[in-house]
């Protein structure tokens, strides 16, 4: 029997998940969706033979819905998994966990005090090739040891609302979580920094920015932030140990010699550039729920990185390092 997802936010990437759960996902059907914008919900409902509810809550409650995704906007992801948990409904919840790193940790020691893993946290790049394939190359020993890491984190443009704090909580976020896994390392302290702002960047916001962290062996990582850089979506990672270095290929661009030139297409956005990461994401979510087994980014992961993105915010008016401050990691993780 196919598992039932009911899918919460049918934006951009809500109704790229519904289309992928109802397409290229083995084992999934979608059974149920929400939206604020019900027109929009009915459209996508109807394309897979979905119901559309009236509220996010009848979602999960609905005897028809096995587990749930949530892709409504991130100040919804905590009050949206606690009712998950409630529910004893295993939710796959899109970054971040919690728009706060006080609400993650209360979704945190809620699941931690049922006891088992019920929440995965929609960190995709840890499907994407190129980082498995720069995890496999750290674990193995072929760089030595770890040092430094320098990320690129790059996006054509942002949509109206976007702020300078966003810069960290939406887009840094993302090399936040993916360099401590890559690491196996937290973050002890995080500086930010920001100097003459982009002519094109929206009124008020400074952009590009830099954060610069630190590990709790004392690896430094410096992510740049650009978020209306023009020209495509671009993603680096570059990890330099003590005998050699291991960087980020782009599993989906090819490079092209012609006419004395070399050229290489950049993705115009992160759902293009990402899309085998989402769909791998799904399958393993699917078949970790078939099987009674969430085994994805945790609960604790969605802490974890909330609450160093909330340190990088904090930097952003401080001339000093903030510290990063972490409760003690629950045994469930």
């Amino acid at each position: 029997m196919p598992v039932r997802v009911g899918v919460i936010g049918t934006g951009n990437i809500g109704s790229a998940h519904v289309r992928r759960l109802a397409g290229q996902i083995a084992g999934t059907t979608v059974s149920a969706v929400f939206d604020v914008a019900a027109e929009r919900a009915r459209t996508v409902a109807d394309a897979v033979g979905a119901r559309a509810h009236h509220q996010a809550t009848d979602v999960i409650d609905d005897p028809a819905v096995d587990a749930v995704l949530i892709a409504s906007p991130a100040d919804t992801h905590a009050e949206l998994a606690l009712a998950c948990l409630a529910a004893g409904k295993p939710v796959l919840c899109e970054k971040p966990l919690a728009s706060t790193a006080a609400a993650a940790l209360k979704v945190l020691r809620a699941e931690a005090a049922l006891g088992r893993r019920v929440i995965q946290v929609g960190f995709m790049r840890r499907y994407d090739k190129g980082y498995v394939a720069m995890k496999a190359a750290i674990d193995g020993g072929s760089i030595g040891v770890p040092l430094l890491a320098h990320c690129v984190h790059r996006n054509a443009s942002v949509p109206p609302g976007f702020t300078t704090e966003m810069a960290m909580t939406d887009s840094v976020v993302h090399e936040i979580d993916v360099v401590r896994w890559l690491l196996g390392q937290e973050f002890v302290s995080a500086r930010a920094l920001t100097g003459l702002a982009s002519p094109l960047a929206p009124t008020g916001v400074r952009d590009p920015q830099l954060a610069v962290l630190e590990t709790s062996s004392g690896v430094l990582v410096e992510v740049e932030s650009f978020v209306n850089c023009q020209y495509g979506y671009d993603v680096r990672c570059e990890i330099v140990g003590s005998t050699g270095t291991v960087s980020l290929v782009d599993p989906t661009a090819t490079t092209m010699h012609s006419a004395r030139q070399r050229t290489q297409e950049i993705a115009p956005d992160w759902g293009t550039r990402f899309e085998a990461a989402y769909i791998a994401e799904l399958q393993q979510w699917a078949d970790g729920v078939a099987g009674g087994i969430v085994c994805g980014p945790s609960a604790w992961d969605g802490y974890a990185a909330a609450a160093v993105a909330e340190s990088c915010v904090t930097a952003l008016s401080s001339d000093d390092p903030v510290q990063v401050a972490l409760v003690d990691r629950p045994a469930l993780y």
